[in-house]
């Protein structure tokens, strides 16, 4: 069980970090900090290269905490926070990301969720540190405080519509 829990963190927090690389920088075929900014802009947030920033910046942080499978809990939290605003974006593209759904982004905010459920297995930091076992109510209340700062993420950074009401 511990391998697969180190390969799960591996691979997750690796997409993660890499997701958030591509936001702030040219590296691994992203569009620099710029690119980011446009394409918030585009999904009708406010903010521009702050906006940008701060997410790609979220992601490469909860990457790297759960490659080391360090305060799991709190990746997943970042996580949660960052996924859930994507999935506000693809919502109305309905699931499968054939259609640019929300499925991939579900999937990056289900697998951290429950690495903070069942812990980061026994090679990780978390292990190292004494900080295992958490109690069920943290990591739910992590996972819960990351889609709630996601939607009020989303509230906040919305822009207005220019469509006039109909």
């Amino acid at each position: 069980m511990d391998t697969g829990l180190l390969i799960l963190r591996l691979v997750i927090g690796l997409l993660f970090a890499g997701h958030g690389i591509q936001k702030i920088s040219h590296r691994l075929g992203g569009d620099g900090i710029e690119g980011g900014a446009a394409e918030f802009r585009a999904d009708g947030f406010r903010g521009g290269r702050l906006t940008a920033a701060a997410a790609g910046l979220g992601q490469i942080g909860a990457g790297l905490l759960l490659i080391a499978g360090a305060l799991i809990p709190l990746a997943a939290t970042i996580a949660a926070g960052v996924m859930t605003v994507a999935i506000t974006v693809k919502w109305r593209n309905g699931l499968w990301v054939q259609h640019n759904g929300y499925e991939y982004p579900l999937i990056l905010l289900i697998l951290p969720a429950v690495l903070a459920l069942t812990g980061p297995g026994r090679w990780s930091v978390d292990q190292t540190w004494g900080l295992l076992p958490w109690a069920p109510w943290w990591s739910a209340a992590a996972v819960g405080l990351g889609l709630a700062s996601g939607l009020m993420t989303r509230a906040i950074l919305a822009r207005p519509s220019l469509d006039p009401e109909p």
